[in-house]
């Protein structure tokens, strides 16, 4: 299926790992041209030389600074506006989990992870904006969790800010349409680097990863007996953030093995 990706310019937060270089290989793979950052100032350089090394240095940017820094995102788009032209899809993928029940997030966790989840939102879509509107494709995908409509008892901050985001891309699908579209992926457990230190953390030394993963999924009660590898919730975001998803707009597509437990 051709996605028409072909020198499309993608930029995607949180892409030097897990499901955001995923996806940023997946994109570069169709065609496009993919501006991406990152904290991590080492960690992008490495990915940068590898990536550029395979697809093209002229078809790669890469800049390490926090989606929280309005001035840092807003520079990142001039840059990106300077050296591709403009944007025609952003994928907003920054940010992690805090496990912590409501006793014990404290006031100040609250602050922190609501300005992480909606900010990580809402800097690079303000930053973006005027491009994806002059693009004939803008399109939003934003990387939510499962969490936001199914809450788990030992997440109750991260859940309620997930909540919170996923409220605000469908007030966003609404207000920005026709212009840009806005759609959001639903992630459960996917194998990312979190899961790999909670595997060298675990109590059987002995056990084998595939093992302790497999244990994991019956625990977690996944129909699929598996976690998600990053590739197939990348493949998701492709399509979503792509001309060939041009009538989806205001919509959340669940990628969990089937384990939500809502109708």
């Amino acid at each position: 299926m051709d996605l028409e990706l072909q020198d499309r310019v993608v930029v995607v937060t949180g892409g030097t790992s897990g499901i955001g270089l995923a996806a940023v290989r997946i994109f570069l793979e169709d065609g496009a041209k993919v501006a991406f950052c990152a904290r991590g100032a080492e960690r992008l350089d490495a990915v940068v030389a590898e990536l550029s090394a395979e697809f093209g240095a002229d078809r790669l940017l890469g800049r390490a600074f926090s989606v929280l820094d309005a001035g840092a995102v807003a520079a990142f788009a001039a840059e990106v506006a300077q050296s591709f032209g403009g944007c025609d899809a952003l994928v907003t993928n920054a940010g992690q989990g805090r496990v912590s029940t409501f006793a014990d997030t404290s006031d100040s966790d609250w602050r922190d992870e609501l300005e992480l989840k909606f900010f990580s939102q809402l800097h690079p879509i303000r930053a973006f904006e005027a491009m994806l509107r002059d693009s004939d494709q803008g399109a939003i995908v934003a990387v939510n969790s499962l969490l936001a409509l199914q809450p788990e008892p030992h997440m109750v901050c991260t859940s309620a800010a997930r909540a919170g985001v996923q409220n605000l891309l469908k007030s966003l699908a609404t207000e920005l349409a026709p212009d840009i579209r806005v759609n959001s992926i639903l992630l459960g457990l996917v194998d990312s680097a979190q899961w790999q230190r909670r595997f060298e953390a675990r109590e059987d030394q002995g056990q084998s990863r595939e093992d302790w993963f497999k244990a994991l999924a019956k625990t977690k009660k996944i129909p699929m007996g598996r976690l998600g590898k990053p590739q197939e919730p990348a493949r998701a975001i492709a399509f979503l953030a792509s001309p060939a998803a041009s009538y989806i707009t205001g919509a959340k597509l669940e990628i969990s093995g089937g384990v939500s437990r809502f109708a």
